[in-house]
């Protein structure tokens, strides 16, 4: 396997896809002759032209509505939004007419779209740019939404969206860009919408996370094993469909489960699956289920602040304690 970053992977997936299905194409802001805001089309206006990689302008409703519009035809676009933060003003296209137009036309339309993009907290972009908004996407019926923490996940999960028939949201980490991973180099690799991946084995408490905070969760693990606490970490990978087989699993073997999200609380995907182990394990528990997201506040400027409104691996620490009662 090739050691590759997180936007070579994305690259190789977006190029490959291409290649395979000449009714792929990508659109959005900068993403032809500046190569994409972070890169991650680096080289495709050059190897598919102009008419397959196309620049639009600062208007996300509006080349996100195009896109719909194209999937309805069976063309498969993926649309690349610079950020999440600036995809709320195309919310209406991907809620009111992706999420909905199969069920609402009985079945008669498909729309195989990807919306695709940055999400999370970098460094000091201030509340504006600086949002994980995956909960409030996976709350429509009607749209799928993954959230890739590795390479070797970018652009498995990448692929899969782009040959899904169903408008899938792909939430790409804006700190993870640059982290390197071992890739398959198989153009045919996928990985399956819906399946959850268990990235370390342990047996006395499961961290449950996503995305960005996989990291977080690795590094609290490696802290908490210093203390002779062995911690099952599972990534769920795709929020919907939710695999909540490999939760219940994970519930079942340690019976202490420690959530964690970059969004807030409020109505988060940690809300979520907290309720469905209380609703379908809660006698496998042998502690209440706690959480750690960022705090309930817009995201501070000040880096000290930022700081400590953001998931930390101390944080995660302090609940396992605490689901330990240690």
């Amino acid at each position: 396997m090739a050691v590759i970053t997180y936007r070579e992977a994305l690259n190789q997936a977006l190029a490959e896809e291409m290649q395979r299905d000449p009714d792929v194409f990508l659109m959005g802001e900068e993403v032809g002759v500046y190569n994409g805001a972070y890169k991650v089309s680096k080289g495709l206006l050059e190897q598919f032209g102009e008419l397959r990689v196309v620049d639009t302008p600062i208007t996300e409703l509006g080349f996100a509505g195009l896109g719909v519009g194209a999937a309805m035809t069976g063309i498969r676009p993926v649309i690349e939004f610079m950020t999440w933060n600036f995809a709320i003003l195309a919310f209406d296209q991907i809620f009111n007419a992706a999420s909905k137009m199969r069920s609402m036309s009985g079945g008669q339309f498909n729309i195989p779209i990807t919306f695709r993009g940055p999400s999370g907290a970098a460094l000091q972009l201030g509340a504006q740019h600086s949002q994980a908004l995956e909960s409030q996407v996976a709350h429509y019926p009607g749209v799928k939404v993954v959230v890739p923490g590795t390479p070797a996940d970018a652009k498995g999960l990448l692929k899969a969206a782009i040959r899904d028939d169903d408008p899938v949201c792909v939430f790409e980490g804006e700190m993870l860009y640059n982290i390197k991973g071992e890739v398959p180099e198989d153009d045919d690799f996928i990985i399956p919408l819906g399946v959850a991946d268990l990235k370390r084995e342990g047996s006395d408490v499961s961290i449950i996370t996503h995305g960005k905070m996989i990291h977080v969760a690795l590094q609290a693990a490696a802290q908490l094993e210093k203390d002779g606490i062995q911690a099952d970490v599972l990534d769920l990978r795709s929020l919907r469909p939710l695999d909540t087989e490999s939760i219940m699993r994970t519930v079942a073997k340690t019976n202490r489960v420690v959530l964690l999200e970059e969004g807030w609380p409020f109505g988060g995907i940690t809300t979520t699956v907290a309720a469905l182990i209380q609703e379908e394990a809660f006698d496998e528990l042998d502690a209440p289920i706690l959480r750690v997201t960022q705090a309930d506040v817009p995201m501070p400027y000040a880096k000290a602040m930022e700081r400590a409104a953001k998931p930390s691996a101390e944080m995660v620490v302090e609940k396992v304690n605490r689901v330990l009662y240690r």
